[in-house]
This record gives structure tokens, sequence and C-alpha cells, in this order.
């Protein structure tokens, strides 16, 4: 079998444990796509168009799914403190729980657990590498964490820049994807 057809098929799998698990709760795989990027965005790429970047859909699908998520409480707007027209989105606590509870699916978690550390390592490191040149060939975001990237500017008094939006970053937000992202070249990410 060739890469891939096994991507496919694993993918096909995820998509599957993903539909069978969000019925009884009314969801689509969709939903918990959303639910997952909000859980892993930083407060600069918690936006509807951020979404639908990321997941590469349309405003219409994300705008709809965003409507359906709210009316359950799964999730919550809030608008931007300077700018009114923009939009943020965050987890409720029951969107949270439903994260933690499907996510990841038991099925390809096991089957991860069980591979050897370097096996399992090699097969994080190969997958990030093809992701990344999928990524620059489709010349799509890549929405990567924020410690890896060219914008984060470690500050003399050690806190941390993003040298773009010129805001503070706390250590947690460096550890979240964000739309913004480039990739610094010195790191190995």
């Amino acid at each position: 079998m060739d890469t891939i057809n096994i991507i496919e098929r694993l993918s096909s799998l995820i998509e599957g444990e993903k539909r069978k698990e969000l019925s009884e709760y009314g969801l689509q795989p969709v939903h918990l796509d959303i639910l997952l990027y909000l859980k892993r965005c930083n407060r600069f790429s918690d936006s509807p168009l951020a979404i639908a970047d990321y997941l590469n859909l349309t405003k219409g699908t994300v705008s709809q799914s965003i409507k359906n998520l709210t009316q359950k409480e799964f999730i919550y707007k809030t608008n931007d403190a300077e700018d009114k027209r923009v939009v943020h989105l965050a987890l409720s606590m029951s969107g949270e729980e439903i994260v933690t509870q499907l996510w990841p699916p038991n099925n390809i978690a096991k089957a991860l657990d069980s591979l050897a550390s370097d096996k399992h390592e090699s097969l994080q490191v190969g997958l990030v590498q093809l992701l990344k040149k999928c990524q620059q060939e489709n010349s799509k975001k890549a929405f990567g964490q924020c410690k890896n990237c060219i914008h984060n500017l470690k500050q003399a008094d050690h806190t941390i820049l993003c040298g773009l939006t010129k805001q503070t970053l706390s250590t947690d937000d460096i550890e979240l994807i964000c739309k913004e992202f480039s990739l610094n070249t010195i790191t190995n990410q």
C-alpha cells in the first residue's frame, strides 16, 4: 500500500470514528473539527474567518456550524474590545468536555500507543515534514505554534513579544497555533 493510500485510509477511519461518537450529541465531524481548532488556537486566530482558512471550508459552512455549536452551548461569541466588528469564539465548559471525551479517537490513540516510542517519534517527524511540504505547495497558511514562529521575539526582560501584533505573549500563548504563523528557519520544528 503506498503512502497516499495509507493516509487516505487513516483519514477515513478517523472520520468514521468521529461520526460514530458525535451522533449521540447531534453533531457532525465538522463541528468537532471546529471545537478542536478553538481548543488549539490563540487569541489572534479565534475568528470565523480563521476557522474557514484552517479547515479549508466556506464561510457559509463555518457560519452555520458556529450557529449550531452556539445554540448547543458548546461555544460562545464575544466582540473584540477594540474593534466591535471582530468576533472571537471560545469553547464553553461543555465544549471542552466534548473535546476531551472525543479526541483523539480511542482506536487511533490505542494504535499510536502500541507503537514503539522511536517509531512513534519518526512517524510524527515524517508527518510534520509532509504537512509543511503540502502547505508550501498549496500556498496555504501554516497555522503553526507561536513558539516556532519568526514573529516570536524573546525580550531582554524574558517576556515574549509577537513582533507582528506587538502584544506580549504568555507561556500558554506560545504553545497555541496562530493564523499569522511564519516558520522560524532557525528552529527545527
